[in-house]
């Protein structure tokens, strides 16, 4: 029986998420692609709803494996786990390359490509489309704009920023560690001859 990832995210946004804004950007999310998008082009959860899947995945690894109960926020936890990948709402397309089937023969066959019409960089994007409807504490806006941990652009550079980051919110530890368990633990990866 398949999960409906869908409503989880939802269910697990209304309960925990009630910041003034919430309401608003919960609308927009749900006008967007967000829950059809994937995660991924080609990597962890690159099918149709694959990025809502990767939200829920990390908000649940947040919440069983870090979430410490009387220290950390529970609304908090949330925001940075369900929304930390909002920056891929209206990032995929669907494109076609040719293929050859089983029988030899070439036919066209859909995959997901990039198009980022707004390159602001990963994490810092999706605070600011948070941002637009509601505010973040500097706790989640750091945890969200560092997820990505050493595969960020910033930290493969050489910036130092992200250990400051690390070293004074616990929370983006916990959100990076979650977001690392749920892509390369929980979630299953398309091979190069899986299409959409």
């Amino acid at each position: 029986m398949s999960l409906d990832y869908r409503q989880i995210f939802i269910d697990a946004y209304k309960t925990n998420i009630t910041r003034r804004g919430a309401d608003r950007l919960l609308e927009w999310l749900m006008g967007s692609d967000f829950f059809t998008a994937p995660a991924s082009t080609r990597f962890h959860a690159a099918y149709e709803g694959g990025l809502v899947e990767h939200s829920v995945n990390v908000y649940r690894t947040l919440m069983h494996k870090h979430f410490v109960e009387g220290e950390d926020n529970a609304e908090s936890a949330a925001i940075c786990a369900l929304l930390h990948d909002i920056c891929k709402a209206g990032f995929y397309e669907v494109s076609f390359r040719n293929k050859k089937n089983d029988a030899g023969v070439w036919e066209k066959v859909p995959y997901y490509t990039i198009n980022d019409r707004f390159p602001y960089g990963h994490g810092e994007k999706s605070v600011f489309l948070i941002e637009r409807f509601m505010r973040l504490k500097n706790e989640e806006a750091v945890a969200i704009r560092w997820h990505m941990g050493g595969f960020d652009e910033a930290a493969r550079g050489g910036s130092f920023a992200i250990a400051h980051a690390y070293e004074q919110y616990p929370l983006a530890v916990k959100l990076h560690l979650s977001d690392l368990e749920a892509t390369y633990l929980c979630e299953r990866r398309e091979t190069e001859e899986e299409t959409i």
